[in-house]
């Protein structure tokens, strides 16, 4: 560990780089090179604390400043990590929980770990098993900023999206198209893009 550098400073960085998302409202790419620096940094100050520990004296101040460090690099990483699974969530919900409307689009799949798209995975799969339990009387995917005016909407077709079951019968969607349909059946692809409000 270079001695030019304070104990923290990529911590920091990586703080600042989880506000820039926030005040950007983008997701920025995983830092992966940053966050494995701080983990070597972390084993580098648990070493030196292991090295401290076996002089056997009592606890010196530099253990304090260690012990302070390991703990903040902790905090930083635990906060990068939440702030970039509270906007993946945020991503989820915004488009009507289709997971793969996110992970086709490259470029938000080429700025998540590997692990984010194994959550986002598994995240979905909780949310299809919870919501599959009452799927009957609500639909938790749905939109709940904008409450529905009407029960049925009309709706123009942006992007073929193929044959969809509704209450009313099979309707097959393509582009160009108008259709009167219930809003129920169809929020899910309004919030997709692939129908539009006409």
């Amino acid at each position: 560990m270079s001695d030019a550098r304070q104990y923290g400073e990529l911590g920091t960085q990586l703080v600042m780089e989880s506000r820039r998302s926030t005040q950007t409202d983008t997701l920025i790419k995983y830092n992966d090179s940053l966050v494995l620096s701080i983990i070597r940094e972390q084993r580098d100050l648990e070493k030196a604390i292991d090295a401290i520990a076996v002089e056997g004296r009592g606890p010196p101040p530099a253990l304090l400043i260690i012990q302070t460090a390991i703990n903040r690099n902790k905090r930083c990483l635990l906060a990068y990590h939440s702030h970039r699974l509270d906007r993946l969530r945020d991503m989820y919900w915004a488009v009507g929980g289709a997971l793969p409307h996110i992970l086709s689009n490259q470029d938000i799949r080429s700025k998540l770990s590997p692990h984010e798209v194994d959550y986002l995975r598994q995240y979905n799969s909780f949310v299809m098993e919870f919501r599959s339990e009452f799927s009957h009387e609500l639909d938790i995917t749905a939109s709940i900023t904008n409450p529905p005016k009407d029960l049925y909407v009309l709706v123009r077709v942006i992007r073929d999206c193929g044959k969809i079951e509704t209450e009313m019968g099979t309707i097959d969607f393509q582009k160009g198209q108008r259709f009167m349909v219930r809003r129920a059946d169809i929020e899910h692809l309004i919030v997709q893009g692939y129908l539009e409000e006409a």
